[in-house]
């Protein structure tokens, strides 16, 4: 692993940070217990890196952030804690958008990430790192966050899987905040297995985590191999499928052949004009709450923001108090009439993650035209929705358009349904193999 990243991370800059040192002390212990007959956890000696946003002590943790470019946390994160439990060795962390705030990727504190598919094209964000280090196999699995698609987005355009939890599934203790109402954290590994097994490590109740569920944690990985016939797969007609490239159309549905050859039942579903609201106002709570944990911060080193960023946070003062509150107010309503309108008739959602092909850096390069807003707002279209439900979502790869970029679709869920959103996606990749491709630009190398 250590020597993938010496000889690939020049040409993918997926890592901020990376402690070779001490992940061979964390080996060699590892290798020490595996010989004295030690119990070992279900990640024993297993390579991992993460979101640079997830503190510990005795080493930075940035934010992909100018101004934190020396800080330390207090204490370490639930979830690192809880993998480091199971027996996974960090060897260190991954880049990020600055503070976890834009869908693209780019961060212009860092050098640029890059798709491990295409150089040329976006790695998805803000969980960019974690994506192009999972797929071009520099670690076996990485931590990311989703605020309004951050796992599911680069998992997709990278050609790797993604699962985003229930909100309060996992614990975000030791974690950066973004957006307390809608962030989540989770795996992108290469497989739904994978991704369980990741999952089952960290899930569950922490008394430091105030939004932490008492809900019961699965068997993930015991579960993946029960029977999906008569599991009935909702196809959307609306929301979900307008403005839809057809090459990616095509794929995603082409990938309910392999479900459906599973026994599960493919049931188209109209979905309720709900979604169109709840988009419009994912936004608003995004942006007021990413202010108010940035306010101090951005009246005294304004300048250390990037542009980009910097006119994000100060969209957010001038969202009236009743329009969020109204907005967090219409989250129960919104969810029942989704429900209501979704799970009533369906036991999962089956929709895309990014509607077009993963756009180019160039495309991407930012602008405050009409242009760029549009493709920004695109590329979360069909994720945000799901996070101020506060659904769990898993991303799984299901082909290459024609000019051979990952597409994948979303499997939406009940809330705390993770296990049969991973049960679905292994089955698929137990039909296909997409998962299993080595991306093109990272082969050449």
């Amino acid at each position: 692993t250590l020597a993938r990243i010496d000889h690939l991370d020049p040409h993918l800059n997926a890592f901020i940070w990376c402690d070779s040192e001490r992940a061979m002390e964390r080996a060699r212990e590892a290798d020490v217990a595996l010989q004295r007959g030690d119990d070992v956890g279900p990640l024993h000696g297993v390579p991992l890196a993460h979101k640079d946003m997830f503190y510990r002590p005795g080493r930075p943790t940035t934010c992909g952030s100018v101004m934190r470019q020396s800080f330390e946390g207090r204490e370490t994160a639930t979830v690192l804690r809880r993998l480091d439990q199971a027996g996974g060795i960090e060897v260190g962390t991954l880049a990020m958008v600055e503070f976890a705030m834009g869908p693209h990727g780019y961060n212009g504190h860092l050098p640029r990430c890059r798709n491990t598919w295409d150089f040329e094209r976006i790695p998805c964000g803000s969980s960019s790192g974690s994506g192009a280090a999972v797929a071009g196999r520099l670690v076996y699995g990485a931590l990311g966050s989703d605020t309004g698609g951050s796992i599911r987005c680069p998992a997709a355009a990278n050609g790797v899987t993604g699962m985003s939890p229930t909100y309060g599934r996992v614990s975000r203790f030791g974690a950066m905040p973004m957006c307390f109402s809608l962030d989540v954290v989770g795996p992108l590994a290469r497989t739904a297995r994978d991704c369980a097994r990741l999952l089952g490590a960290i899930a569950g109740r922490d008394r430091k985590d105030a939004s932490s569920s008492r809900e019961r944690v699965p068997d993930y990985e015991g579960e993946l191999m029960r029977s999906i016939v008569g599991l009935r797969i909702g196809v959307p007609q609306g929301y979900f499928d307008e403005d839809l490239d057809p090459d990616v159309a095509l794929l995603v549905e082409e990938s309910l052949d392999a479900l459906k050859s599973r026994g599960a039942s493919i049931i188209l579903i109209d979905m309720p004009p709900v979604l169109q609201q709840v988009a419009d106002i994912h936004p608003l709570v995004m942006k007021a709450e990413a202010s108010a944990n940035h306010g101090n911060w951005k009246r005294a080193h304004g300048d250390d923001y990037s542009e980009e960023v910097g006119k994000r946070l100060e969209a957010g003062y001038f969202i009236p108090a009743t329009d969020y509150i109204n907005a967090l107010q219409f989250r129960g309503a919104a969810l029942q009439a989704f429900s209501d309108a979704v799970f009533s008739k369906v036991d999962v959602l089956h929709t895309p993650v990014l509607p077009m092909p993963t756009p180019s850096l160039e495309a991407t390069a930012y602008s405050s035209g009409p242009d760029y807003l549009k493709m920004v707002v695109a590329l979360t279209r069909n994720t945000k929705v799901v996070n101020y439900l506060g659904l769990p979502a898993l991303s799984v790869t299901c082909g290459f358009t024609p000019d051979g970029l990952p597409t994948s679709f979303q499997l939406i869920g009940r809330p705390f349904s993770e296990a049969l959103l991973l049960l679905l996606g292994h089955q698929y990749q137990r039909e296909t193999d997409w998962h299993e491709r080595m991306p093109n630009a990272v082969a050449a190398l």
